[in-house]
Formats: structure tokens, sequence, C-alpha cells
């Protein structure tokens, strides 16, 4: 199953705050050219479908596709100086 760095949790909570409901989220889907990664999307709840992934109080929605591929993996998230957010993922050691 995925996990959260603490960088990623902090990062995900942050980002979720702009959403005005306690059952939001970070959701995470195959992008529609695959090769490009995975789209990341705010979320006000999880579809039916989802895998939901929490982590002190940070909730990330995966959808079925995309939570088999990320199944052993880590996300990982860093904060730039202008305040943008990049995600990467990494293998689980």
């Amino acid at each position: 199953m995925l996990t959260l760095t603490e960088n990623a949790t902090i990062a995900v909570k942050s980002l979720t705050e702009q959403i005005p409901t306690t059952t939001g989220g970070l959701r995470i889907s195959e992008a529609v050219a695959p090769e490009k990664g995975y789209a990341l999307n705010l979320a006000s709840a999880p579809e039916s479908d989802d895998t939901v992934v929490e982590a002190d109080g940070a909730r990330v929605f995966v959808d079925p596709v995309a939570s088999v591929a990320l199944d052993n993996r880590v996300l990982d998230a860093r904060v730039t100086d202008d305040g943008s957010v990049g995600f990467a993922l990494a293998d689980q050691r």
C-alpha cells in the first residue's frame, strides 16, 4: 500500500485545508497520457472504489488503476521557495 513521508503528510494537509469539508483529500489517478505519470487533484471525498490512505490527518485517495501501480511505493513532497509543492514517488525500503 502507498505510504506517505512526513513531508508528504504535511504538504497534503496544507493543500487540503483549501477544501471546505472534513472528508477531503488529495486524489491520485492515472493520467490521461500514462507516460506522463499520475494526475493529482483535490477532492471533497473519495470515489467509491478509491483506496484511502491516511497518515496523521492527511488523506490521499488512490484510484483503482493507480493503486495497483503504487502498491509498495512512498509518496514524498517538497515545497519550493515560491511555495509550490512537488511530489515524488520512491520504492519502499
